[in-house]
């Protein structure tokens, strides 16, 4: 009996091992190939995927990016990362190369936790869905659109400083940041402005993100697993949504052109197909976190430094106090005056060139090719880091100095400032992002002056970056 129990120990030792040699072999073989970039590939499977991440928990996501092109090439390394064969193009050289050669050379990449969290009804790839969002928004992306929103924004960030900052000696700003960007994207999405309304299905979404950009095991209490269940609570909530737009539609009770939820239920394809209410579900919250998520933490890192340099708030102040006193009572600010506040959106760009909302992003390359010298195979991820400009000295001088003067005139030299990307994918909301942080800088200002409550309080990346605490902070009403 001790010898039939000792031969299935041994038979289950030589799979595990037979297993596992596999799949070593395997990870090996993605890395094969004459001229490949140096670098390293880490563990099977995993690769550095967990350094990758782990250097923006503890707050400096630039560290893996600047460690690798020290140690193997200032132009490009190879790695593996979310279980995939990688290389990290890095500088002004390598931001140029890929957003030039976009649908040439390589196309956008998702990791596969990205079809994962958000579904397609069509079965269709995070590719084709992305392609036909971009068809969708330029009309209502476009100047006279934008125009539009900005009484829109004006009115409800009214609503969001008397409800949650004013009368309140102390807030946490990085929730009631999230908040006012996700209430702005319910009402210029899907109409939507009652705040109970907006609540309801709010907190999930903070899941979501981290969930996207994670180790994709579906285990109860991963984050991943919490992005997937928090995801399908969303478009549940969204599906009762659209059935109610639809009868009021039919019914007259709502605009054929109020929003871009009424555009998607009214517009066919070149089939003459409309998209159904998954369909619509799915790409209502796609927007609803692309609206929200990186607008939200750029406009906490403005209030974070702010309040760390006095001289650059009260500049900041006096352009806003002159546009605000240039206002008759109850009216709202306009397209004139955003062209007014340069000075402010030059601390805006200054605080996400080292704060940058979006990290950096993936490629996949469709044909084999030489990149700096060294051959990327078909099927390679490729990653760009804003981070490999951003803070490089060769780029912006002094790159731990906050200086907004660098965006004065012409502004940075191309491909070094790269907060919403670059190229064909350049990210389509950047203006509609412009609008919503400058209307909320000029919310917060002329009403509050504040400072930090916690000096020294961590930054971590997961995956945008967020003051550890919320940044709380003490605020300072100015006297009428």
């Amino acid at each position: 009996m001790e010898l039939f129990y000792l031969s299935l120990l041994l038979a289950f030792v030589l799979s595990v091992f037979l297993s596992l040699n596999y799949l070593f072999y395997k990870h090996r073989s993605h890395f094969t190939g004459p001229n490949l970039p140096p670098g390293k590939t880490g563990w099977p499977m995993i690769g550095e995927s967990l350094e990758f991440l782990s250097t923006g928990w503890k707050g400096h996501p630039q560290k893996f990016i600047f460690d690798r092109m020290a140690k193997f090439n200032n132009q490009v390394f190879k790695t593996s990362l979310l279980g995939e064969p990688a290389a990290v193009v890095c500088g002004v050289a390598g931001n140029k190369f890929l957003f030039s050669n976009e649908n040439k050379l390589v196309v956008a990449w998702w990791p596969s936790s990205v079809d994962k969290i958000f579904p397609s009804s069509l079965q269709t790839s995070s590719k084709e869905e992305a392609k036909k969002m971009r068809k969708l928004l330029p009309q209502f992306l476009k100047p006279e659109a934008l125009r539009s929103y900005i009484g829109i924004m004006d009115t409800i960030a009214q609503r969001h400083f008397a409800s949650d900052w004013e009368n309140k000696q102390e807030v946490t700003v990085f929730p009631l940041a999230k908040g006012y960007t996700f209430w702005l994207a319910c009402r210029l999405f899907l109409s939507i402005e009652d705040p109970n309304h907006v609540a309801k299905f709010a907190a999930p979404f903070n899941l979501i993100a981290s969930g996207i950009i994670s180790i994709p095991i579906d285990l109860p209490g991963t984050p991943f697993n919490k992005g997937i269940k928090a995801s399908n609570f969303i478009r549940k909530e969204l599906r009762a949504i659209i059935k109610q737009r639809k009868l009021d539609l039919a019914e007259k009770k709502a605009s054929p052109t109020q929003d871009i939820l009424s555009h998607m239920l009214l517009t066919s394809d070149e089939d003459g197909q409309f998209m159904n209410e998954m369909d619509i579900a799915d790409k209502i919250l796609g927007l609803l976190i692309g609206g929200h998520d990186t607008a939200s933490a750029a406009v906490t890192f403005v209030v974070k430094y702010l309040a760390e340099l006095p001289e650059i708030y009260k500049l900041v102040y006096e352009e806003q106090m002159e546009i605000a006193k240039s206002k008759a009572p109850g009216e709202l600010l306009n397209w004139e005056d955003i062209q007014k506040m340069r000075y402010s959106w030059n601390v805006a760009s200054e605080v996400m060139r080292l704060a940058p909302p979006l990290q950096g992003a993936f490629r996949e390359a469709i044909n084999d090719f030489t990149y700096a010298g060294f051959s990327i195979p078909k099927g390679w991820k490729l990653y760009w880091s804003a981070h490999s400009t951003h803070r490089n000295p060769q780029c912006f001088p002094e790159p731990e100095k906050f200086d907004p003067s660098r965006f004065e005139g012409s502004g940075p030299a191309p491909y070094t400032y790269v907060p919403f990307g670059g190229g064909p994918r350049m990210c389509p909301g950047k203006e509609y992002a412009r609008l919503e942080i400058l209307v909320f800088m000029h919310n917060v200002v002329k009403r509050f002056s504040w400072e930090k409550l916690l000096p020294d309080e961590k930054i971590v990346v997961d995956p945008m970056p967020i003051p550890a605490k919320g940044l709380p902070v003490r605020l300072h009403a100015h006297k009428a």
